[in-house]
């Protein structure tokens, strides 16, 4: 590949191809740590910062499309922008931070690190969550933590239908309205533990200022773990 013309920290995609800025993105770790990088005029383009594995902090200037920061390990992803369906799925570690709206399934499979979404999020957030932490400012569409195993999911606004469905081991806080809630998940009391891990998410997402007591927190009822013929109905 010729030498890149460009200052190397930042990028337009205006001018140079996706491929190639994430082909730099998955560079040497050792080269990238410390590192920051701008991505300008991404305009919606699918799989930008996917499976990065260094210590570098990527800002994308405005929206991306679909799987952003997918698989993300150790690196800090900033979306200043809304991100399309898929946002930090499958994330083991690091921070993806979106400032917009994240369509459906952000964070699905995620099993470490933090997302952050300030506004809204769709469908089936944190669908299948496997123990990473997920915050949102706003609020959440409906099957949101279907089938999710393991982590924290806090939600500043309201859920939609069929919340927890399905749910394991999971923990939801949600500060507003539950339109309803899905199999097997029910209201829950929160322990002093659980409390700090809220008020901890709070402030590491920038919303230190609300009280952690403003929010009901739900889980599994346990009750789907083993088949028994008088749940049949709702396996």
């Amino acid at each position: 590949m010729e030498t890149l013309k460009y200052n190397p920290d930042i990028f337009d995609l205006d001018v140079t191809p996706l491929r190639e800025v994430n082909q730099f993105l998955h560079g040497d770790a050792s080269g990238l740590n410390g590192k920051s990088v701008v991505i300008e005029n991404p305009n919606g383009a699918h799989n930008i910062a996917v499976g990065l594995k260094s210590d570098i902090d990527v800002t994308i200037k405005g929206h991306a499309g679909y799987y952003a920061a997918g698989m993300n390990q150790i690196a800090k992803v900033t979306i200043e922008g809304s991100a399309g369906s898929g946002v930090a799925e499958n994330m083991m570690s690091g921070v993806v931070h979106v400032k917009g709206f994240a369509s459906n399934a952000a964070a699905a499979t995620a099993n470490g690190g933090l997302l952050i979404i300030d506004g809204d999020a769709g469908l089936r957030t944190a669908i299948a969550l496997k123990g990473a932490d997920v915050v949102v400012g706003g609020s959440v569409g409906s099957f949101s933590a279907f089938m999710a195993q393991a982590g924290n999911f806090v939600i500043l606004g309201d859920a939609g239908e069929g919340l927890g469905d399905s749910i394991y081991e999971a923990k939801i806080f949600v500060r507003g309205t539950v339109k309803s809630l899905g199999a097997d998940c029910e209201e829950k009391t929160t322990s002093p533990e659980d409390r700090k891990i809220l008020a901890d998410l709070l402030v590491k997402s920038g919303h230190a200022d609300v009280n952690p007591d403003s929010f009901q927190q739900y889980g599994s009822a346990r009750t789907l773990y083993h088949f028994h013929v008088d749940n049949a109905g709702a396996y």
